[in-house]
């Protein structure tokens, strides 16, 4: 067992003995162990992990936007007619956006809850079934809901602007 006083000694240290055994045995019946070298495969594995589950869930989220932008579209074709009759009555057009940003909020918002309700569940199962201890952070949930109320912003514009550039005439002559 070799001793060293300083973490940044370790690589050159384990290098060093590596090839001193190399010179001296000639067929490799030894095993040398590094715990640093183990922690770092276990960093590097730990952050390619958390790249992929943050594409996963950048995924899921860019499609959760696209279906409630697709809700929100249909919603607005639905109701041509009564957006013409809000603009002929005078709304104007920050009305009618401000209107359907509001709905596309609750939608995603309510999703958001239901979201975070499962995901603080999931891990209380888990603990109890299971018996492997789970840790939810308060910052979680506060982060999930709020990432998806800003999805129903981001992918509620367009519907809202769409509904908005709506000429009134127009929509009430709709059917």
């Amino acid at each position: 067992t070799v001793k060293v006083h300083a973490l940044d000694q370790v690589a050159p240290v384990a290098d060093a003995i590596k090839q001193t055994l190399e010179h001296n045995h000639k067929k490799k019946d030894y095993d040398i162990v590094v715990p640093l070298e183990l922690l770092k495969r276990a960093e590097d594995t730990k952050r390619i992990f958390n790249i992929v589950l943050g594409s996963i869930a950048a995924i899921s989220l860019l499609v959760g936007g696209i279906g409630i932008m697709n809700i929100m579209l249909a919603s607005v074709t639905e109701r041509t007619r009564e957006i013409g009759i809000r603009r002929a009555l005078g709304a104007r057009r920050h009305d009618i956006i401000l209107q359907f940003l509001v709905e596309t909020v609750l939608l995603a918002g309510a999703g958001g809850i239901l979201g975070v309700l499962l995901g603080v569940a999931i891990p209380f199962i888990v603990t109890w079934t299971a018996g492997m201890p789970t840790i939810i952070t308060l910052w979680s949930p506060l982060l999930a809901f709020t990432i998806s109320a800003l999805v129903g912003v981001v992918f509620g514009i367009y519907p809202a602007l769409r509904a908005a550039q709506m000429d009134p005439v127009e929509a009430l002559r709709h059917e």
